[in-house]
């Protein structure tokens, strides 16, 4: 049960990194590699900041911004000097590897003796349940902490869903959505689609960076390696859950991104349970994202009800 909960609360947390993979890919399409610099700059920040004595929420803060300033200078380098947007993101996040070792003095930052908002959660889920040590969930005993985790990063998630969907029914945010669609037509309109691109990489990468900066909190450390990868982590939950809503509707897809994380982290923990060789994973993953990518496109034959009865009423 205690790993159910681990995998769903890291599901919820990771969320946030596919929400803002979801705004480059799909909202822009535009293939932003700053992902994977930018997940590991907020945990780097908000770990420094709070082993620095700063309160966990301010740093956590200041961890997303550092993400947005990410996300800035990918648009600026792909939209005011015309480098391609590939090479942009490449350009950034190997610059955010050295920056972010700067910024740690270490390659590894551990916050297990420090307060972090991991602890604040779990000392204010002890406040309101009187230091009751564990509940009983479906007949599993489960410890506080993990459960006021899960709560907490349920609630996060929620929270940002529900800001991005009602971010891009905004004027500023219907006009993101039609550059990514049309961007012809909106600067015949005589929008600035380059300052368009610029915001939309700026939330993208605050949210992806926001997720670092929790993750970090939740797991205990900061690692300049744990940003590996993440991209496609991003990406694969993204095409999970477009498969499961089946919709290209704003807010069916933001809930398919958060759906998406939830399934592909249970995947990975059960797939870890079962005794897949932890070096494996991020082949798997590639694997699965690239599955996912091409089995919509093969073309299957199908065979109705009607001409299957007939068949083997025939037979």
């Amino acid at each position: 049960m205690n790993l159910l909960l681990g995998s769903l609360t890291i599901g919820f947390i990771l969320a946030l990194l596919a929400l803002g993979v979801y705004i480059s890919f799909r909202i822009f399409a535009f293939p932003d590699m700053t992902a994977d610099g930018s997940i590991v700059l907020g945990a780097a920040v908000a770990a420094r900041l709070i082993t620095a004595g700063m309160h966990p929420l301010a740093a956590t803060a200041l961890g997303a911004l550092a993400g947005i300033l990410a996300g800035m200078a990918t648009g600026i380098l792909h939209t005011r000097f015309k480098i391609n947007g590939l090479l942009a993101g490449i350009l950034v996040m190997t610059a955010l590897y050295s920056i972010n070792l700067h910024i740690m003095g270490r390659s590894n930052l551990p916050l297990l003796s420090v307060r972090t908002l991991a602890t604040d959660i779990d000392t204010l889920a002890a406040a309101v349940t009187g230091q009751r040590a564990e509940f009983n969930v479906g007949g599993w005993l489960v410890a506080r902490q993990d459960l006021a985790a899960l709560i907490a990063a349920m609630g996060i998630a929620g929270l940002a869903g529900l800001f991005l969907l009602w971010f891009f029914r905004t004027r500023l945010g219907t006009a993101m959505r039609a550059t990514g669609d049309n961007p012809q037509m909106i600067r015949a309109l005589g929008g600035n689609t380059d300052r368009l691109m610029i915001v939309g990489l700026a939330i993208s990468n605050g949210m992806i960076a926001l997720s670092g900066a929790l993750l970090a909190q939740y797991q205990g450390f900061a690692d300049v390696q744990m940003g590996l990868g993440m991209l496609v982590w991003g990406l694969a939950s993204v095409i999970i859950g477009e498969s499961l809503v089946h919709s290209n509707r704003l807010a069916p897809a933001i809930a398919g991104a958060v759906m998406g994380s939830l399934l592909f982290r249970l995947l990975v923990a059960i797939a870890l349970r079962w005794g897949l060789n932890p070096n494996d994973l991020k082949l798997i993953t590639a694997i699965f994202v690239l599955t996912a990518l091409v089995l919509p496109k093969l073309k299957l034959p199908r065979i109705s009800f009607k001409t299957f009865f007939a068949t083997k009423m025939h037979e």
